[in-house]
């Protein structure tokens, strides 16, 4: 619908039912404020006959100042309308349209009704860059034409008002926006545009109608500052442990503070920094090993906040044989000394299959530091294997004790904190496109683990993303995908993450470097969830993983087809000799599957011998926790946490409800006051509703409900077309060191390259708490007893089942 206000057209005093339990009705002549509100809410509600359009207006009129202009009844509305979402999503779509027309109104007051006039303003103010702003002079009138005003009314309440508050541009000194939502999105595709030529229009007009349509869109950093005179637009950045020396530790603190400032996420190794109490010959003396300098870097993360956008962001990796790996176990605890916390960091493992052979078999593991064995950095599978064994043999080890013990010490971390996140060397080197050649070694992962890419001392590795929102491709006529539309979109996405490649600006000297040689990618999915509640499967199904592992297969195969169309256009990636697949080596080869389109992969195959590809890696499956919830879409490829949860925003906490539980409830006839409240006393949990169909029930199962093995296996299946990773979280409401020792062991045999937060709650009712998502302590000190119990057969955990 055209969202506007409706017709002023009534002679007669207007009377608005109460809500129920109030006593006052929206009263006034036909020019007062309540009556011209209530016909701007009705003609809003036209088309929604669940929304009730007086209720809003008699809580809005409750809330006013005596003084109250139509703006601050129209934000009142819209918060009265985002207050009864619980109540029925429908109300997420008129607190959307409320909040349309006030930031329409509000770029008005700035001048701005044009998508022109818009990039003029931001030109003048210093916001926008000269090439944007000469783009959009030069095709002014074919690119206001391409807005589309009726997109607005596609975004739900809470993802437009995250857009308002972060993302569109402001006026400097007014603070107002000087974009609306879809200049923003225009803004965005028009600072990707190639040259000035009519063939770019062509392609911005295609980028713009994917993110109109919510179908698909980049990456927080990108949608931050495309087109803007600082176009950062990359959102990984993975640094290679700083050497064991001073000068380099801290030219790594210079180049990770200019990194954060522009809105890049940190992955850094610090395997290579020796122990504590290593030998100085220097200065004689001896180390104190990696914590003093983590504590410097922590600072650093803390203070270098991204412009205000968002809180820098760095995650720290550490191979397990590292001597201060004990200490590095420590520094998310509360307690202890601060000097040697480190509250801002997010800490990873970086775990070598030999460690996880030797803690399934119940042997011992060394541990060292790397001033002794400087080799183990650079080496993964049967090389690292035998170089290890090769410095215990030599006595070189720091300290030697049982590989349980230290694996338990890791699970109490993880159900701690949700930290100390489980990632695998030998497993994600082993598969690397770019690991063809020796010497181009992966040290670690990404701030979400989902970036898996070489680095060294030179080198800083870069990824730009982006993610389709496969929701929008279900379709429940078929029951299956739209994968004509699927193929479209990918060639469109991957274009434009490539072309970031060649605009970005970057921070350093040596993520500018890699990024040219490399030119690595990184297209993701949201709304896995989504497809899966459209299509009625419930999320640990047979069917649901089957689907799964071909919409990732079809993604990659169109990916990597649009990569050779750009390497014909535009050449190979530099280092395109240097990666896997110009041995003709795929990434799925390395898994033997068999493919659901063997023609194309075929026929890709001998095109890729000839052409070559523009990139050496391109699928990466980020979390998509903010760019989900601008597209109304669940997050990535997880399954819901609850059917009921709390959003934030700048005016306050509402609850959401799941909207297809609703539509289903509301066919059941049984979406009412009894079924609302008892979804708020079981935490979003609609398992003990005896009320409705165990087949309801089973598709809108939370994630606490699902085995996490399914999740796991679904992770597994999909792997072979993810030439990356995936930011794979796990949950478990209830964490114990046997359940937990279960699960990872069980994702390592998997073949995860991965995995991300463990999750947990405390058993605190929504109407109090809103089911926040956490991380709860476990008191029991590691059970070497229970974690050998649980890794003898890991399929049979409780925790897997």
């Amino acid at each position: 619908m055209t969202i506007a206000p409706a017709d002023p057209a009534s002679a007669n005093p207007v009377t608005a039912p109460a809500a129920p339990g109030t006593a006052a009705p929206v009263t006034g002549g036909p020019d007062g404020p309540g009556a011209a509100l209530l016909r701007t809410l009705t003609g809003l509600t036209a088309d929604l006959p669940d929304a009730d359009p007086g209720r809003v207006a008699a809580a809005a009129l409750r809330g006013r100042s005596a003084h109250a202009d139509e703006a601050e009844l129209r934000e009142l509305a819209t918060e009265a309308a985002a207050g009864l979402i619980s109540e029925d999503p429908v109300y997420s779509r008129l607190a959307a349209r409320l909040l349309t027309i006030g930031i329409r109104a509000e770029a008005a007051g700035q001048g701005v009704v044009t998508f022109t006039d818009s990039v003029a303003t931001g030109h003048r103010e210093g916001l926008i860059a000269d090439r944007t702003a000469a783009f959009v002079r030069l095709h002014a009138e074919r690119l206001d034409a391409l807005v589309d005003p009726d997109a607005d009314d596609r975004f739900g309440y809470f993802g437009l008002r995250t857009l308002y508050s972060r993302y569109l541009l402001r006026h400097p000194i007014t603070r107002k926006a000087v974009e609306t939502p879809q200049h923003f999105l225009l803004r965005v595709a028009s600072g990707l545009a190639e040259d000035d030529t009519a063939r770019s229009v062509d392609e911005v007009a295609a980028l713009y109608g994917l993110m109109s349509r919510l179908d698909y869109l980049p990456s927080s950093p990108t949608l931050f500052n495309s087109g803007t005179r600082h176009a950062q637009m990359s959102s990984c950045y993975l640094l290679d442990s700083p050497r064991d020396e001073l000068d380099s530790l801290y030219e790594r603190l210079h180049q990770v503070a200019r990194l954060s400032k522009h809105a890049g996420g940190i992955g850094i190794a610090y395997s290579r920094v020796r122990s504590r109490g290593s030998l100085i010959r220097g200065t004689n003396g001896h180390s104190n090993g990696i914590v003093p300098f983590l504590k410097t870097l922590d600072a650093s993360v803390a203070a270098v906040n991204q412009g205000g956008r968002r809180k820098g962001a760095a995650a720290v990796y550490l191979e397990t044989w590292h001597a201060d790996v004990e200490e590095f176990l420590e520094l998310r605890d509360n307690t202890g000394e601060d000097a040697r916390r480190t509250h801002n960091l997010n800490l990873a493992h970086w775990v070598p299959d030999e460690f996880m052979r030797r803690v399934e078999a119940d042997g011992t593991w060394s541990l060292f530091s790397p001033a002794d064995v400087p080799e183990l950095t650079d080496l993964w599978g049967e090389e690292f294997d035998a170089a290890y064994r090769g410095a215990e043999e030599a006595g070189l080890a720091r300290r030697t004790l049982p590989a349980r013990e230290l694996y338990g010490r890791m699970m109490r971390t993880l159900a701690q904190t949700g930290n100390g996140w489980m990632t695998f060397k030998d497993t994600a080197n082993r598969t690397a496109n770019q690991t063809a050649t020796p010497g181009h070694v992966v040290h670690s992962s990404n701030l979400c683990t989902e970036i898996l890419e070489v680095t060294d001392d030179g080198e800083t590795a870069v990824c730009n993303l982006g993610s389709v929102n496969l929701g929008a491709f279900a379709d429940p006529a078929s029951g299956g995908m739209d994968w004509e539309r699927l193929d479209a979109t990918v060639r469109t996405a991957v274009t434009f993450l490539d072309r970031v490649v060649d605009i970005n600006f970057y921070p350093t000297e040596q993520a500018g470097r890699s990024n040219a040689r490399w030119r690595p990618v990184g297209l993701g999915a949201m709304g896995l969830q989504d497809v899966f509640f459209r299509l009625r499967l419930p999320f640990d199904s047979p069917e649901a993983k089957a689907l799964s592992t071909r919409i990732a297969e079809r993604i990659m195969l169109a990916a990597y087809e649009t990569s050779a169309d750009l390497a014909e256009r535009n050449g190979p990636a530099p280092a395109w000799e240097k990666t896997r697949t110009a041995r003709g080596v795929l990434h799925p080869d390395h898994y033997g599957v068999e493919h659901t389109w063997p023609e194309r992969w075929a026929a890709l195959r001998a095109r890729m011998a000839t052409t070559g590809l523009r990139n050496s890696l391109l699928l990466a499956i980020a979390p998509t926790a903010t760019i989900a919830s601008i597209a109304g879409a669940y997050e990535c490829i997880e399954p819901q946490v609850s059917n009921l949860f709390k959003r934030e925003t700048l005016s306050g906490e509402f609850l959401q409800v799941n909207s297809y539980l609703v539509d289903d409830l509301k066919r059941l006839g049984v979406w009412d006051a009894r079924t609302r409240e008892a979804l708020r006393e079981a935490n979003g949990s609609v398992q003990g509703f005896s009320w409705i169909p165990d087949d309801v029930r089973a598709l809108y199962r939370t994630a606490w409900e699902i085995p996490q093995r399914g999740l796991i296996d679904m992770a597994a299946a999909r792997t072979p077309y993810l030439d990356q990773a995936q930011s794979l979280n796990l949950f478990l409401e209830t964490p114990t060191i046997g359940k937990l020792s279960s699960m990872y062991a069980y994702a390592w045999k998997r073949g995860l390259k991965t995995t991300y937060y463990l999750r947990s709650r405390p058993a605190t009712r929504i109407a109090r708490a809103a089911a926040r998502t956490t991380t709860v302590p476990v008191q029991a000190a590691p059970d070497p007893e229970a974690v050998a119990c649980s890794l003898e057969n890991p399929e049979s955990c409780e925790a897997c089942q």
